[in-house]
């Protein structure tokens, strides 16, 4: 970690500094409190100001919110969009606050953050960050306490912090209701298995074993967690690994960020797939992990192709060129708030979206 330094009450003060997406501190920090106005924190922020907060907790929050609604949100394209929002996340991110030695915050009315640090941090004693940071760990430990029931599985699933949430359930549905290749049990592999759902899902229908693999070592143990509670930890492996285990199976889920683009933070990295490497390596490397009768099941929407990021023809084009065809698909309409939110500037492309499972098998050609 870096450390950054600032002066309060005439004493030079240093601290760690804090960033899951690797975000510099500011060059500058000043101290403020709940005078501070919306106004004068966006002209700090502007000039690459960080402020450190040292009034009320709550006021910290609303300060925030109404930075946000003071930031224009002119009508754009998606890609605008999408850099309006990081210039957007960088201006909201000045707002700081220090985690005492004793994993506390010295704040009026500040909540106990003791846990949520230790679940998604390990604990960052004297250290700055980010209140946006700070709250997002809040929320993810809510959610990690809470739990999200899924009906495909009849249980709930316990998401970690930057381990991508199930809350979607449509691609679940899909998982659930088509038929498993061969006519026996089995040997399956799910690529990016996040929080272990489909691994959980694919186990319980019938699976001989299962082998899921992530890349993030938070959510390999946020899956060997769930599999546990599930009670399926001795049919279910979770390694870590960068996509691919070694061996065949008769079966391949992957699940990848369905929408090209680079991700700006932990969480991001279910949502955007930068120059769309974890699709393409799948597919690329599907003939090499399956067994001859065997299936890749490739899970996607096709929001992308509304959003004008990827054709259905480049798609098609990059199965075949892996020497794979499409033995079959089955799609369903996404069940979201968005998707019928007339409000959302996405509105006219989400209304269209369908996820869709696409059945691949090794091209007999």
């Amino acid at each position: 970690m870096s450390t950054v330094q600032w002066t309060e009450n005439g004493i030079t003060r240093t601290a760690r500094w804090h960033s899951e997406n690797g975000t510099p501190p500011p060059g500058r920090i000043v101290v403020v409190d709940d005078r501070l106005a919306a106004a004068a924190a966006l002209r700090f922020a502007r000039a690459g100001t960080g402020m450190l907060w040292r009034g009320d907790f709550p006021n910290a929050r609303q300060l925030v919110r109404a930075m946000d609604r003071r930031i224009p949100r002119p009508p754009s394209s998606f890609p605008e969009m999408r850099a309006a929002r990081a210039r957007r996340a960088i201006l909201l991110g000045k707002v700081l606050v220090f985690v005492e030695h004793d994993h506390s915050l010295h704040l009026r009315r500040a909540p106990d953050i003791r846990a949520a640090c230790e679940h998604a941090f390990g604990g960052i004693p004297g250290t700055l960050l980010s209140l946006r940071e700070l709250l997002g760990a809040l929320s993810a430990y809510q959610w990690h306490q809470k739990g999200i029931y899924l009906k495909a599985l009849d249980a709930r699933i316990f998401p970690s912090y930057s381990v991508f949430a199930p809350t979607r359930s449509e691609y679940l549905d899909l998982v659930a209701r088509e038929p498993l290749p061969g006519k026996g049990s089995p040997v399956a592999f799910d690529l990016g298995t996040g929080t272990g759902v489909l691994a959980a899902l694919l186990a319980r229908r019938g699976a001989a074993e299962v082998v899921a693999t992530d890349l993030n070592p938070r959510a390999v143990r946020c899956a060997q967690d769930n599999l546990r509670r599930l009670g399926l930890s001795g049919r279910v492996q979770v390694l870590e690994a960068d996509l691919w285990p070694s061996g065949r199976a008769d079966l391949v889920v992957c699940n990848p960020p369905w929408l090209p683009g680079n991700p700006v933070s932990a969480l991001e990295l279910g949502i955007y797939d930068a120059s769309s490497a974890m699709l393409n390596r799948f597919l690329a490397g599907l003939r090499d992990h399956l067994t001859p009768h065997g299936e890749g099941w490739l899970i996607l929407s096709d929001l992308a192709e509304h959003l004008g990021l990827r054709t259905r023809a480049e798609l098609l084009a990059r199965i075949s060129a892996a020497g794979l065809e499409v033995a079959g698909r089955r799609e369903t309409t996404p069940r979201h708030r968005r998707a019928t939110d007339s409000a959302d500037p996405l509105h006219a492309q989400r209304s269209r979206e369908r996820t869709t499972l696409w059945r691949l098998t090794m091209s007999r050609a």
